[in-house]
């Protein structure tokens, strides 16, 4: 499995209920393509309240899809302006934080 994440950090306008909520959504998504069991072993992101980010691994087709279809909730949800996205090459996941069933922190 590759390490490439996208990190999004979102603005102070973004209620982080919402887009944890969205996160989710886009997780239940991805289950309906590929399977519960597949996104519970292949997927892996967090959301971090006090650093207002949420890193999405997308070194699978699974991250992928999650990362894909968040994006385009927040887009609809709070404009493209609302947030920002970084990808990166390695892992960003805080050790503890993530939860390979969909968990945030």
């Amino acid at each position: 499995m590759g390490k490439d994440t996208y990190r999004y950090r979102f603005n102070d306008s973004v209620p982080l209920r919402e887009a944890e909520e969205s996160l989710m959504l886009a997780a239940l998504a991805a289950e309906c393509l590929y399977g519960r069991s597949t996104v519970r072993l292949d997927a892996t992101f967090c959301l971090d309240r006090r650093q207002r980010c949420c890193v999405v691994e997308a070194g699978t087709d699974v991250g992928q899809a999650i990362a894909r279809i968040f994006t385009g909730f927040l887009s609809r949800q709070f404009g493209e302006e609302a947030f920002r996205v970084e990808r990166s090459g390695r892992g960003d996941l805080e050790s503890g934080q993530a939860n390979r069933d969909g968990g945030t922190s």
